[in-house]
């Protein structure tokens, strides 16, 4: 269970290139085009690391190593920088690496075990709010042991602490050209991974091109990669019909996957659907007069109809969710709807009674308009219309692009604000602590020492992830009994291409981040 998010998607992904039609592997034709555009609407909000706890992870990818990764097939990560990599101990508190011979960054300068232990530990010390310091809580300390040798001592057993290495979080990068001190903003990457970033321009583009000096798994199918940043899945797709990008990713909207869908053999588009692993949740501000009373959580988690928000908004290409834990995860539940049932005005009527609740309670929802693609503002409302119906809410909608959006949650600006969430690594760790203790993602502390404290060191304990259904149902029990958090529904994989681009199903790793060096284009028969 702990890897049928991953193999999922490679299955299903496995069609892309058969859908095609017949052509030949790179290199085959000597006057294809090797030169690739892919496009997305999640644009990096940073391009340091050390910032990174989301969809910026899908350039660091391709620009930066990590010491391990997740080469195409793989259920574990796999060495990449490192040469080799193991736990040394019988209790999963010491992790050692040793480098490959010969690595360096793209400004020349060696990557060594200290750039190893500099690149980690500036997380900790720079330790942006909201971002991937969160991801280190097991981490005691970082030692080196000559120029290739490098050991993570835990404070305490955790076997997913391999699996955090992999996270493009965990980039590594070169010490003289990122401050121990600060986030570097001048719009530049020192990296040494697949790609060199030889342009940057916000909003726009990504150009990548090979790096002549990488030393990795990465097999580059093509030559070079530039990623254009879309604002909304429409012009996206009208630019993939266009001819104007090769493929895309990220952001495509339900009516645009069904419209390609529909378009059949009189298309030369291809597109395949997979089962994805992605989430949307609400977030409640416990400060805020409103969504810091418990009731009024409880009274929204009891009305919102996720079957008719799906149905209307996302037309199949999503479905209802119930936990914070989705499906093909160990330890999904439907938690939600087996405190809440069906939705019931009366039942949510009689909550807000019971506390004495004046109604309409009046609330502001946020939500981003650039980061989830163009379904987020049908959405919000829909989710306005629900809970306007009841006559128990008033809702004012409010939205703002994803650099600032994500700057005021971390300040706890928003009463109510939605989320998404990618995974790091395919475990239902990765869907419950984040949210959970003083560096939430949510950038609100969310304090439960039942499930920092105990059930999760429990789990991690256990190598075999698919034995810790127990700790992370009970878990999400607590989730359900305080409603900080209402999970919504859980979304589907979209890779949609022209009909000449293939390794499509082998461009993305179980944390659904795309590898840009598997695409490239077919030369015909």
């Amino acid at each position: 269970m702990f890897y049928r998010a991953s193999l999922q998607v490679a299955a299903a992904l496995a069609s892309l290139s058969l859908l095609a039609g017949c052509g030949l592997l790179p290199g085959d034709g000597s006057d294809v085009d090797q030169k690739l555009a892919v496009g997305t609407t999640s644009e990096p909000s940073t391009l340091d690391p050390a910032a990174a706890w989301d969809g910026s992870w899908e350039l660091m990818r391709n620009v930066f190593q990590t010491l391990v990764s997740f080469p195409t097939g793989s259920t574990t990560p796999e060495p990449d920088a490192a040469e080799e990599c193991r736990f040394t101990d019988r209790t999963s508190t010491a992790y050692r690496c040793k480098l490959r011979t010969g690595l360096k960054f793209s400004n020349g300068d060696k990557l060594d075990a200290e750039a190893v232990k500099y690149s980690i530990d500036r997380i900790s010390q720079i330790g942006v709010k909201g971002g991937p310091v969160g991801m280190l809580g097991s981490l005691d300390r970082v030692e080196t042991k000559g120029d290739d040798v490098v050991i993570f001592n835990l404070k305490k057993p955790d076997a997913t602490f391999p699996f955090v290495l992999a996270t493009p979080a965990m980039s590594l990068v070169a010490p003289s050209a990122y401050s121990k001190h600060k986030i570097r903003t001048d719009g530049k990457v020192t990296g040494s991974g697949p790609y060199l970033l030889d342009s940057y321009k916000q909003g726009d583009r990504s150009e990548l091109v090979k790096n002549p000096d990488y030393k990795g798994f990465a097999d580059r199918k093509n030559d070079a990669v530039t990623i254009r940043y879309f604002k909304t899945s429409s012009t996206m797709v009208e630019a993939l019909r266009k001819n104007e990008i090769d493929a895309t990713y990220r952001g495509l909207s339900a009516e645009d996957v069904v419209s390609i869908e529909d378009s059949g053999k009189n298309s030369d588009l291809q597109i395949v659907e997979s089962t994805g692993a992605d989430i949307r949740f609400l977030v409640f501000n416990p400060d805020d007069p409103a969504a810091g009373k418990p009731a009024v959580r409880r009274a929204i988690a009891q009305l919102i109809d996720r079957d008719a928000l799906v149905a209307k908004v996302y037309r199949g290409t999503a479905e209802p969710l119930y936990s914070m834990v989705p499906k093909g995860i160990a330890g999904h539940a439907t938690s939600f709807f087996d405190t809440f049932g069906n939705p019931s005005k009366e039942k949510a009527r009689q909550i807000l009674a019971d506390a004495h609740i004046t109604t309409p309670v009046a609330m502001t929802f946020w939500y981003t308009t650039d980061r989830y693609g163009s379904s987020t503002a049908p959405e919000f409302d829909e989710l306005k219309r629900q809970l306007e119906a009841s006559g128990l809410f008033r809702i004012t909608l409010k939205h703002r692009p994803w650099k600032t959006f994500q700057e005021g949650f971390t300040k706890g600006e928003y009463p109510v604000f939605g989320r998404g969430w990618f995974p790091d690594f395919p475990d239902p760790d990765n869907f419950i602590a984040p949210f959970v203790g003083k560096n939430s993602v949510t950038g609100m502390p969310y304090v439960k020492d039942e499930i920092t404290k105990q059930l999760l060191p429990q789990s991690r304990k256990v190598s075999n992830r698919g034995a810790v259904g127990k700790e992370f149902e009970r878990a999400q029990k607590i989730l359900v009994d305080d409603v900080r958090l209402l999970p919504l529904w859980q979304g589907k994989l979209y890779v949609a291409a022209g009909d000449d681009i293939g390794g499509g199903e082998r461009a993305l790793d179980p944390q659904t981040v795309m590898q840009m060096w598997e695409l490239y284009r077919k030369a015909s028969w």
